[in-house]
């Protein structure tokens, strides 16, 4: 039984402190996925208690598997786990049944499940809950009442900060497509065919066919030209033809046209401010930070851009309304909540590259990016 109560604390605790943290770096995924969640069951009102939601679930999960895990408060540790797990087991069967959402967000980026492998494997952590509140009586601690009072504290208090930091910031571990370091070019432009092309031509006079690759044929040959004619043409696939992995990011100006491939390949730099919505973005971010960076920028001859899923009337308001003297773009407002979590924030691009990323307030000189991103 000691062994089994250890096995269980390790498998509880171990997948909570995870859970925990994974949301806890990034309170604003978490609060989108509560926004669908809301969505999906038509309680929309309650949209603004998304952000508080998921600041508080996080740092509950995470409390409560480092209490299981180390022991801390035993009695309150093993009652939350099982309380919680009680809550949340039928929770994610009726999801898993209806599917409102895809993807549950037990594990915010970092692990994709579905949502029947979210109740499989909360049935686990079930009974890993239920033998820890069984037998909690058994865990022993080398601390007394107060020590115990205050690692509790200190645990709260650091995830707390962690999450509050990173909504401030960005999330010190990014798990998204869009992180520094990745190449976006295949995730976002169409991998076209490759294929063989070979034309077959019909004798007139015998009614035999000969078959010609596309770019050899004698067609300037006239006593061939007389008596061949085009009948068909045939296609070897080498490579067919592929959809982008991220089909819903598209930068778009005002008459529709689509500019996604002249950006993301263009040569250089690239300068790409992400607003996804202009009428909740930090205004004071393009008047003292935004603007004088792009002035500067493209004094030296980098592109700047902005992406927003704004309407093009909003964006005509804000332009003259902030006097923005750099291009504005239509993009899907979703993918760009997922390319940076700030409103506004800075993508350097170069050459498909993700270079470098920062939250409007922490948005740097030119001279201090270009030196920190070759």
């Amino acid at each position: 039984m000691k062994i089994l109560l250890w096995v269980s604390r390790i498998l509880f605790g171990g997948i909570f402190i995870f859970s925990g943290f994974v949301k806890a770096i990034d309170p604003l995924g978490s609060a989108y996925k509560f926004q669908d969640y809301f969505m999906a069951f038509d309680v929309e009102w309650m949209s603004f208690l998304a952000l508080p939601a998921a600041v508080m679930l996080s740092t509950l999960e995470f409390i409560i598997g480092v209490g299981v895990l180390a022991g801390i408060k035993k009695n309150l540790s093993a009652w939350g786990g099982l309380l919680f797990m009680a809550f949340f087991t039928p929770l994610t069967l009726y999801i898993a049944i209806t599917d409102p959402v895809p993807d549950c967000g037990c594990f915010g980026d970092a692990i994709i499940i579905s949502n029947w492998d979210t109740f499989y494997k909360n049935l686990v952590i079930l009974a890993a809950s239920i033998v820890v509140f069984a037998y909690r009586d058994r865990i022993r601690v080398p601390w007394n009442k107060t020590t115990d009072n205050m690692l509790m504290i200190i645990v709260a208090v650091a995830i707390l900060w962690l999450s509050v930091y990173c909504l401030r910031n960005l999330p010190i571990i990014d798990f998204r497509p869009w992180k520094v370091g990745n190449d976006v070019t295949e995730l976002v432009l169409p991998t076209e065919e490759v294929a063989d092309v070979f034309l077959v031509f019909e004798n007139q006079k015998t009614g035999e066919t000969r078959e010609y690759p596309a770019n050899d044929y004698p067609w300037d040959d006239p006593e061939w030209a007389e008596i061949w004619r085009f009948k068909e043409q045939r296609r070897e696939i080498i490579h067919p033809y592929q959809e982008a992995e991220i089909d819903a990011f598209y930068i778009e100006d005002e008459f529709g046209d689509d500019l996604t491939d002249f950006f993301i390949t263009k040569p250089g730099y690239l300068f790409m401010v992400v607003a996804h919505d202009l009428y909740r973005t930090n205004t004071r971010a393009f008047e003292q930070i935004i603007t004088p960076l792009a002035r500067e920028a493209e004094s030296e001859g980098y592109p700047f851009i902005v992406l927003t899923g704004s309407s093009q009337d909003a964006i005509d308001a804000f332009r003259h309304s902030w006097q923005t003297p750099y291009p504005f773009y239509l993009s899907d407002e979703i993918e760009l909540k997922t390319i940076i979590r700030s409103n506004p924030g800075l993508v350097l691009m170069k050459e498909g590259v993700v270079k470098g990323k920062w939250a409007f307030r922490n948005i740097p000189t030119l001279e201090e990016i270009i030196s920190v991103c070759p």
